[in-house]
């Protein structure tokens, strides 16, 4: 595919690279156009974040051209790979609120989406509608039993509400097929591997350390024909919500292919996490 455009802002450590229409790697987020709105900022370092320590707060970034996910009107939805570094700071010990999503949506305008459990996507109307036209890869840390939740730290695939189509707990499978556990709002950095594969309608979620490369086996596989939820164009992004639980949710890398595997996000290049101190024990046992 042929180059944009390629820059490396050197004086602060980070790269920017747009490798063409269908594909693009941002590893931190300055001098980046993304559309922000509620809590998001891209802070002076390059961290994206999407959400900081207001309570009960919404925030997305929105990647500014959408993506036509069909080669031709009404034809099936094309192959792509999504790859995502990120990090979740929570304010509290053992609780945070209430997490974050990538996200393929119609539209870049989600006014109408109510922050806390609700992940910034959608309301009580609206939820588990078949007309939003949302995909979704949630990295859920609360538990909300009215959307069948596993537990308060999970990945979850979402089609058109926050009942996911199937989720798992939060971690990875190692060379030796044992599942490790980690931990969404622990401060530490991670990747997120999205895949979707048009001929077999097959969804791969992977995840892992950011040090570690991508584990062979992903994390969930499930089939869902997304011809039949997404609009063409449409939108790419992220989402993060918090409740009266403060949490702050951040981007570090992103990369995106159509058609193609999504480009390899050059680690060396990203921004630091910031580093806050611990509140003390919170006294809050439930969040309703």
């Amino acid at each position: 595919m042929e180059s944009l455009c390629s820059f490396l802002l050197f004086s602060l450590n980070i790269a920017v690279l747009c490798m063409g229409e269908d594909q693009f790697v941002y590893s931190g987020f300055t001098g980046t156009k993304l559309i922000l709105d509620g809590a998001a900022t891209v802070t002076p370092d390059g961290l994206l974040e999407l959400t900081n320590e207001t309570a009960n707060m919404k925030g997305h970034a929105i990647n500014p051209i959408p993506f036509h996910f069909r080669k031709i009107l009404n034809s099936v939805v094309q192959s792509f790979s999504v790859a995502f570094v990120f990090g979740i700071v929570s304010l509290h010990p053992d609780l945070s609120a209430h997490g974050m999503a990538f996200l393929v949506a119609p539209s870049k305008n989600f006014s109408t989406a109510l922050p806390s459990q609700y992940l910034g996507l959608f309301n009580p109307q609206n939820n588990g509608k078949i007309k939003n036209h949302i995909f979704a890869i949630e990295l859920d840390t609360n538990l909300n039993k009215e959307f069948h939740d596993i537990n308060n730290n999970h990945v979850g695939i979402d089609v058109n509400g926050l009942q996911s189509v199937q989720s798992h707990d939060a971690g990875y499978y190692d060379k030796d097929g044992m599942f490790q556990n980690l931990t969404l709002a622990s401060r530490e950095i991670m990747q997120v591997w999205i895949d979707y594969d048009m001929q077999y309608t097959r969804i791969n979620v992977t995840m892992a350390p950011i040090k570690m490369r991508k584990p062979t086996r992903p994390l969930i596989t499930t089939t869902y024909n997304l011809s039949q939820v997404l609009t063409d164009p449409a939108y790419i992004g992220f989402s993060a919500a918090t409740s009266p639980i403060n949490s702050r949710h951040y981007v570090l890398g992103w990369s995106f292919g159509l058609n193609s595997p999504a480009p390899a996000i050059d680690t060396s290049k990203l921004p630091k996490l910031p580093r806050l101190g611990p509140n003390p024990r919170s006294k809050i046992l439930e969040i309703i």
